[in-house]
């Protein structure tokens, strides 16, 4: 496994976790909600994109 990827799905919870607070400090409760659900759904595409590239990989594998 790459190191890369821990390191992206890291600088992604913390960009979040810092526009979270922010967003929350002054006032905008539902903006910082919504920030934090796109944080969720950005990392959920980078780990689908790589057990995508895994299938792929254990079918070439096995050649079904």
């Amino acid at each position: 496994m790459d190191i890369d990827l821990v390191f992206r799905i890291a600088a992604v919870g913390i960009i979040v976790s810092i526009l979270n607070q922010v967003l929350v400090r002054s006032g905008r409760e539902e903006q910082a909600t919504m920030t934090t659900l796109a944080g969720l759904v950005v990392v959920l595409m980078i780990i689908v994109q790589r057990i995508a590239e895994l299938f792929e990989l254990v079918k070439t594998l096995f050649q079904f």
